[in-house]
């Protein structure tokens, strides 16, 4: 049985509006996800028992069970049964706690790769989702709106836009930022039409993210290096999720890769990045 190599993308959110909050604590969201080309790699490689993980490339990771990447394997082999088990390579570039979704992209990965490893009739999309909200959109990637907890997915056609990246050297834990927001931060539904619609004719969309405000609260240099890069000229600056990362949509590729050259000189330190809408999970 030879080896699965599964590509493992990051994803930006389009705008993000949160609607109100559930009796069991999490929030009733509506966002607008989209996979990029930047992605991690991840290779499953068959084994006689049990899960085994590595961890390489320039951003570190967890090896253990702490990482979603084995969690998404253990869970995987539990559920299907099978006699065999599994070592995930994983070479990491996506950042952790950037808003990227980095370790739902590899667990979704892990969940695909599995499936051509060890081919069962489960339901991967609710494996998905027992391993976080993000998952079951990344396990297909390209764009989608997502309501719910991030759930209840609505795939939408593929669009070609460009963005360039910024996170400075902290991240922004998840679960902190949803638990300072307050009911006067839930916003208005996202107009996800008027969205797609000026990224394509390559115009400011009217996107907004609801946690913005408790981030920049807690975290305020975020809210300063939004300002600073609107200062160099870059129009619609976001957090994509819970943050760290800030983005902007810029006309070309060419155009993100010089943004991120230029800003990675103005602020060392910083990870930037230019990236560009993908079809599919894959990348």
């Amino acid at each position: 049985m030879s080896a699965i190599l599964e590509r493992a993308c990051a994803k930006l959110n389009l705008g993000l509006a949160v609607r109100g909050r559930r009796a069991g604590g999490y929030h009733e969201l509506q966002t607008l996800l989209a996979t990029t080309d930047f992605c991690d790699e991840v290779l499953l490689v068959p084994r006689d028992e049990g899960v085994g993980l590595r961890v390489g490339g320039p951003v570190e990771a967890p090896a253990g069970r702490e990482n979603l990447a084995w969690r998404a394997a253990e869970l995987y082999l539990e559920a299907v049964g099978v006699d065999g088990g599994v070592e995930v390579r994983l070479v990491k570039q996506i950042p952790a706690g950037a808003g990227l979704g980095g370790g739902s992209a590899d667990a979704a990965a892990v969940l695909r790769g599995l499936a051509r490893l060890y081919p069962a009739a489960v339901d991967l999309a609710e494996l998905a989702l027992r391993l976080g909200a993000d998952v079951p959109f990344l396990l297909r990637g390209g764009l989608a709106e997502a309501r719910g907890v991030g759930e209840e997915l609505t795939f939408l056609e593929p669009l070609e836009a460009h963005f360039v990246l910024v996170k400075p050297p902290f991240e922004v834990p998840t679960a902190g930022a949803y638990a300072a927001l307050e009911e006067s931060d839930f916003g208005p539904d996202l107009d996800t039409e008027a969205i797609l619609r000026a990224l394509r004719l390559g115009e400011v969309p009217p996107w907004h993210n609801d946690l913005e405000r408790a981030v920049f609260f807690a975290y305020p240099p975020l809210a300063d290096l939004k300002k600073l890069l609107e200062g160099h000229g870059l129009e619609g600056v976001l957090m994509s999720g819970s943050g760290s990362t800030l983005f902007a949509p810029v006309e070309s590729r060419a155009k993100a890769e010089w943004y991120a050259d230029v800003l990675a000189r103005r602020y060392p330190g910083f990870f930037t990045k230019a990236v560009s809408t993908s079809a599919g999970a894959g990348g």
